[in-house]
């Protein structure tokens, strides 16, 4: 029986230099977040599938502030991991690399809206959706892991 690697097979692409592993229990810390962060989507109403619809009628300022908001906090948190070196939990250095642009990624946006657009949820408030009682979008859900598995099958044959 030949041995594989787990570590191996599980590799990405995507730069990640965390040198030291967290053990399961050290995790808790990303499902408070998570529950605090489907809390705050619950109360800022950004799951309701009416006040993404107004966004895209361009009927209503909501969702563009929020967007808008989370753009600037996220441009103020990078500007202050580089300015003051913050490190992680673990106490390693936080190092972004640079990101080349594809036009794939013109197209995956329009396909990403699309869908946004069509089911009234992006991946981020299914969970929060699927918590506050709206079973159906599960649906929405099996569809994005299916769209991400399509992705996966074929990406070694799509144009980078």
């Amino acid at each position: 029986m030949q041995k594989v690697d787990v570590e191996e097979t599980l590799t990405s692409e995507v730069a990640n230099d965390m040198q030291k592993p967290e053990s399961l229990i050290a995790n808790w810390k990303y499902g408070v977040v998570g529950i605090l962060f489907g809390i705050v989507f619950v109360k800022a109403e950004i799951i309701s599938w009416f006040r993404i619809q107004e966004m895209f009628r361009l009927q209503s300022f909501h969702m563009y502030g929020v967007i808008g908001s989370a753009i600037l906090v996220g441009m103020v948190s990078i500007w202050l991991i580089k300015r003051f070196k913050i490190r992680t939990l673990a106490g390693e250095a936080i190092v972004l690399h640079p990101r080349k642009f594809s036009s794939g990624q013109v197209y995956g946006g329009l396909l990403f809206g699309l869908g946004w657009a069509i089911t009234g949820a992006c991946p981020g408030p299914l969970f929060a959706q699927i918590g506050s009682g709206f079973g159906v979008v599960v649906v929405t859900l099996l569809s994005a892991i299916a769209g991400t598995w399509v992705y996966g099958y074929f990406r070694s044959g799509l144009p980078q």
